[in-house]
């Protein structure tokens, strides 16, 4: 397993931008009103819009696994909750799921 991107979510995501590119000196490999990307290395950091499930501030993990569907079966029977079964979207395999403190990770299949 391997963290893949943070997600910060963010209320203005042009000045969000802004900061990590232009004072902070990152990378960016991408941007759009709804997902920016920069490159630091091998774990991206990912820019979203806030919402009132993701307030402004939140972070939310974005792992990788090799195989997603047998750690969805495995860690479904160590008692993992899931909030989103594995399905395909944005072009790969996805799943969500809660860690102790209630915050949703999620987790794609490489």
């Amino acid at each position: 397993m391997k963290l893949n991107y943070a997600i910060k979510f963010v209320s203005d995501m042009d000045e969000a931008v802004r900061f990590y590119r232009d004072t902070l000196g990152m990378t960016l490999l991408f941007q759009s009103p709804f997902w920016s990307e920069f490159d630091t290395g091998e774990t991206k950091l990912a820019l979203h819009p806030a919402s009132d499930e993701n307030p402004a501030g939140s972070v939310q993990l974005g792992l990788g696994v090799e195989d997603l569907d047998r750690f969805h079966s495995e860690a479904q029977a160590a008692g993992i909750s899931f909030t989103s079964e594995p399905r395909d979207m944005h072009g790969t395999r996805l799943a969500r799921f809660l860690d102790p403190d209630g915050a949703e990770i999620t987790i794609g299949g490489e």
